[in-house]
């Protein structure tokens, strides 16, 4: 009987173990949910360059824009789960928009991690005219004038503006939210003056950190910044787990054979590891990614639940 199970099982997994060694065996689309430009396009590009080299079939990048990113994702979640359909997911349309957005047409569960490819790290920055030099400093302002301290963020729903209210909850303290639209015009108002603060990219930031128009209060990792080395993180002035940092995975929809997910992360991990994707990522402002598919789901349910408490507490509303 033993005998006969064990035979069973290795007949079933014959189809998923010829999945791998036959895929891809036709070209594979790599849907970026944003237009060309961005930089979910650049790095969908450098992916599929990548992995056309490397695999011998063409991954071929198809950008869906609009809805936030949503018209996209919804594409690679419909898709049918056999590997010829994947996608550059950010953060936000996996693990903020199915709460932020309550018509959404996919859910998380649609989709089947694969890769952590990108990741962007934030700064909280400050106009050079608020007197706060450390987190403690800036809560104690926010704490003496409420709704005073205003922060900038290119939009309602986006990873500034959710940084901020995690920030003013876990502060226990009330700041005026600013949207714009987009990271531009948001910035130009901080470095005007016209708001207080704001959760920026790095490598957006640096410039004006080093002209001394913006002064860093705190790195938004739970690590310290090889760009900021001597800023500290906001988890280390006493918010301890508080993280918002931007990130892009490869995703492909749910169902699709572990073996050619398998098989994915390895080519997305040597694509990391090497010297001049690391340069071309730094160019981009991002850190190489990496881990399991399982890392990067065990992140996603984490930061689902993150975001989805502090869209429920400050009843956030997509724009």
């Amino acid at each position: 009987m033993k005998r006969f199970l064990s035979a069973l099982l290795c007949l079933s997994l014959l189809p998923f173990a010829a999945a791998a060694q036959t895929y891809p065996s036709k070209p594979v689309h790599l849907i970026v949910p944003f237009a060309a430009g961005g930089p979910a396009d650049v790095l969908g590009r450098l992916v599929g360059q990548d992995f056309t080299d490397k695999l011998g079939q063409s991954f071929v990048v198809d950008n869906k824009a609009g809805a936030a990113g949503n018209i996209g994702v919804d594409a690679v979640a419909k898709a049918a789960p056999d590997g010829y359909t994947l996608g550059i997911v950010p953060v936000g349309n996996v693990a903020v928009n199915p709460t932020l957005f309550p018509s959404l047409p996919y859910k998380a569960a649609d989709l089947q991690p694969v890769a952590m490819l990108g990741i962007v790290e934030n700064v909280l920055v400050v106009n050079a005219s608020v007197p706060a030099k450390s987190l403690k400093e800036l809560l104690a302002l926010a704490l003496a004038k409420p709704d005073t301290l205003s922060f900038a963020s290119p939009g309602a729903g986006s990873q500034a503006h959710l940084a901020g209210e995690l920030m003013g909850l876990s502060g226990n303290v009330r700041m005026l939210h600013v949207p714009y639209k987009g990271i531009g015009p948001a910035v130009n108002d901080l470095l005007g003056g016209q708001v207080s603060m704001m959760f920026a990219p790095i490598s957006v930031a640096l410039p004006h950190l080093k002209t001394g128009k913006l002064r860093a209060i705190g790195v938004a990792s739970l690590q310290r910044s090889a760009a900021l080395p001597d800023v500290p993180t906001i988890a280390e002035q006493g918010m301890p787990a508080f993280e918002a940092v931007s990130w892009y995975a490869l995703m492909a929809p749910a169902g699709t054979p572990k073996a050619v997910v398998d098989r994915l992360n390895a080519e997305a991990a040597s694509m990391l590891a090497r010297p001049d994707v690391k340069e071309k990522f730094a160019g981009l402002g991002m850190e190489p990614g990496g881990g399991t598919p399982e890392q990067l789901a065990a992140r996603i349910r984490s930061e689902t639940a993150r975001w989805s408490d502090v869209i429920r507490k400050k009843n956030i509303q997509p724009e």
